[in-house]
C-alpha cells in the first residue's frame, strides 16, 4: 500500500509539472480544460493501480501488506451464574448482653467476686452488697413474731377456759367474746409478722448480685465501698456478654427495601482476622430510620473464639442472581445513539472481521455486567484492542482466551 501511495504521488507530481510547463502561455480556458483532463487521468491511474494490487493479492497475499489489520485480544463467551450484592459495612454484636443491676435498689458494695475479662457462669455470685441493717430487721421481726406466738398461746388458753365455763353457765358472754377476739387479733399479727420476715429475707437475698447469663465480664466498673446502682451515667458498672451467640448487624439503604428480606444470603468478612462467613438474614427491620433513610438487618454468626463484639464487618447482601447468564467486562461496553454495544470478532471467508453488536444489559457487579440479550455462548468478544476500532475492520490476534 505504501508503494502504491508513492507511485501515485510521483505520477501526480509529473502531471502537475507537465501542466505547469505546457500551459504557461495558453489561455485560461485551455488551462482549465487541461486540468480537468489531468484529474481524469489521475483517477484512471489510481483505479488501475488498485486493480493491479487486487490481482497481485489474489495470486500472492504476502506481496501486499494490509496496513488496516488491528491486533486484538479475544474472549470466548460462556454462561455462568451471575450474582449481584449490596456492599455495606456492619459490626459484630452479641445476641445476649446483660447489664447487671441490683434487683431491690442500690446498695454499698462489700465484696466483688469478678474482674474484667473473667468467664462467668449463669447464676454465679458477682457482688455482695451491705446487708447489716436488713439482717437486724429480720432478727427483730423474728423476735416480735415469737413474742406474738407466746401471747397467742396464752390467749388461746384463756379463750378455752372461758368457753368451758360458759358452757357450764358460768361467766358472761362478753368475756367469752373478748377472749375470742384477742385470739383472732394475735393470729392476724403473727401472720403479718411472718409476711414481714419473708419480705426482709427477700431484701437480704437482693444484696447478693448474680449473673443471669453465661459469658465474659466485658465491663467491671465498680469497687468495694462504692454505691452499686447498675449504671454510672450511661456507663454500665458490670456488663456480661455472651460471646458464644454473636450476630452481625448493619443498616441497609431504603432503596433496597424491596430486594432485601428474611432469608437473603449474606457474606460477612472480618478483615481484622481474615475470616469470611456465609449466613442468611435472620432479622429485617420494618421501620425506616428517618435520620439516615435505612433499615436494620441482622444475621447470626457461628461460635468462634476469635470474634469480638463491635468488630468491623464487611457485609455483602445478595439482592439478585441469574443462572446461565452471560457476563462481560464492563469496560468493553460502549454507548451510541441506539444504546449499548460491543465489538465481536466474526470469521468471514478467510478473514477475521470486527462486527458491532447492539446488546441489552442487566446488573453490574465487580467490573462484570450482565448481558440479557444480543450475545450467545461460544461467540468471541473483543476484550483487548477494541479502542478506535470500526465495524468491518480486519483483525488479527495472537491472544486467545
Amino acid at each position: 500500500m505504501q508503494k502504491t501511495l508513492n507511485i501515485l504521488i510521483f505520477t501526480t507530481s509529473i502531471i502537475i509539472t507537465s501542466c505547469g510547463t505546457k500551459t504557461e502561455s495558453g489561455s485560461l480556458a485551455a488551462k482549465k480544460a487541461e486540468i480537468e483532463q489531468l484529474k481524469k487521468d489521475q483517477i484512471n491511474i489510481g483505479n488501475k493501480i488498485h486493480s493491479l494490487e487486487s490481482a497481485v493479492a489474489k495470486l500472492d497475499s504476502s506481496v501486499v501488506k494490509n496496513e488496516n489489520e488491528k491486533l486484538v485480544g479475544l474472549t470466548t463467551l460462556s454462561t455462568q451464574n451471575f450474582v449481584h450484592y449490596i456492599d455495606l459495612q456492619g459490626r459484630v454484636d452479641a445476641e445476649n448482653i446483660s447489664y447487671i443491676s441490683p434487683r431491690l435498689g442500690a446498695g454499698q458494695v462489700r465484696a466483688i467476686y469478678v474482674k474484667k475479662g473473667d468467664y462467668v457462669k449463669k447464676g454465679q455470685l458477682l457482688v455482695k452488697l451491705d446487708d447489716a441493717i436488713v439482717k437486724q430487721q429480720i432478727v427483730a421481726a423474728k423476735q416480735n413474731s415469737e413474742a406474738l406466738r407466746t401471747q397467742l398461746t396464752f390467749a388461746k388458753d384463756v379463750y378455752t377456759r372461758r368457753n368451758n365455763l360458759w358452757k357450764q353457765g358460768i361467766g358472761t358472754e362478753i368475756d367469752l367474746i373478748n377472749a375470742r377476739t384477742n385470739v383472732e387479733a394475735l393470729e392476724k399479727q403473727i401472720k403479718g409478722a411472718e409476711e414481714s420476715i419473708k419480705t426482709q429475707q427477700e431484701q437480704l437475698s437482693g444484696s447478693n448480685i448474680y449473673s443471669d447469663v453465661e459469658g465474659i465480664a466485658e465491663e467491671v466498673n465498680v469497687r468495694v465501698g462504692e454505691l452499686f446502682t447498675g449504671f454510672i451515667g450511661n456507663m454500665a458498672q458490670i456488663k456480661i456478654v455472651n460471646t458464644s451467640n454473636l450476630k452481625v448487624i448493619t443498616e441497609v439503604p431504603e432503596n433496597y427495601s424491596g430486594k432485601v428480606k428474611l432469608g437473603s444470603a449474606i457474606i460477612v468478612t472480618l478483615p481484622d482476622i481474615n475470616k469470611t462467613y456465609n449466613t442468611r438474614i435472620s432479622v429485617s427491620g420494618r421501620v425506616i430510620d428517618p435520620n439516615n433513610r435505612s433499615f436494620h438487618v441482622e444475621a447470626k454468626l457461628p461460635s468462634d473464639a476469635s470474634l469480638r463484639q463491635n468488630q468491623i464487618a464487611l457485609v455483602k447482601i445478595q439482592d439478585y442472581a441469574a443462572v446461565n447468564a452471560i457476563a462481560i467486562p464492563v469496560n468493553t461496553v460502549g454507548t451510541d445513539e441506539k444504546g449499548k454495544y460491543v465489538f465481536m470478532a466474526a470469521t468471514e471467508g478467510s478473514k477475521l472481521v470486527a462486527r458491532k453488536r447492539q446488546i441489552t444489559i442487566g446488573e453490574l457487579y465487580n467490573q462484570l455486567i450482565e448481558v440479557k440479550s444480543g450475545l450467545a455462548a461460544g461467540e468471541q468478544l473483543i476484550t483487548e484492542g477494541f479502542q478506535n476500532i470500526y465495524d468491518g475492520q480486519i483483525l488479527k490476534t495472537d491472544i486467545k482466551k
